[in-house]
């Protein structure tokens, strides 16, 4: 009886766990601003409204940034040295900071405290609707070196630019940041000592 008992309340503990996991709609990949005309209207904008981004437009969004655009072979809609694909998407949101995980197309919970405003220096992060935070994963990744370093920033800017132009399409808010501190999401995140933040973006509708 004792070994039914566990079972059970592990399986509730693991449903538990898995709920507070955001699950998306498939992304809608067709439509949208051409590509010119987006170009044309890509610009970093520093004031946010509170107003929240909906699901299917973070699943467009973070599907555009650094989804898989070919499930054959599992690569994405934006580049990386070698193809390592260590880029690791920390999405922070009001309810909480969580990974995104392109295999599934979801949001894995972090935690639930709400970081945005941990997420940089500046005011305005803490307004944004979500705020990105582009870490770099490999082996002792707090200790590398300047190249290793500088194909991080490279990896991450590829992504950036995605969010850019998807926001011009979209009509949403967004900046690319450097200023943050790195030591304190390091622990906030809980980053341990094989991933280091390397760039941050706030998106959200722009303030009325």
């Amino acid at each position: 009886m004792r070994s039914i008992f566990l079972i059970i309340s592990s399986l509730i503990i693991n449903i538990g766990l898995q709920a507070q996991d955001i699950s998306f709609p498939a992304p809608q990949i067709e439509g949208g601003m051409p590509l010119m005309e987006a170009f044309s209207k890509r610009q970093s904008a520093r004031s946010f409204s509170e107003k929240s981004l909906s699901n299917q437009m973070l699943s467009n969004l973070l599907w555009a940034a650094w989804g898989i655009n070919r499930s054959e072979d599992g690569k994405r809609t934006a580049p990386s040295s070698h193809n390592e694909q260590n880029t690791v998407l920390y999405c922070a949101l009001v309810e909480g900071l969580y990974i995104y995980d392109a295999q599934n197309h979801s949001l894995v919970l972090v935690t639930k405290k709400d970081i945005r405003a941990e997420t940089g220096t500046q005011d305005y992060v803490k307004s944004a609707s979500l705020n990105l935070v582009y870490v770099a994963k490999g082996d002792s990744a707090a200790n590398w070196g300047e190249a290793r370093i500088n194909a991080a920033c490279v990896n991450a800017a590829f992504i950036a630019q995605n969010v850019y132009l998807f926001c011009a399409s979209e009509g949403l808010a967004c900046v690319v940041r450097g200023s943050f501190d790195g030591k304190k999401l390091q622990e906030i995140m809980q980053l341990g000592t094989d991933k280091v933040s390397v760039l941050a973006q706030s998106v959200g509708f722009p303030a009325e």
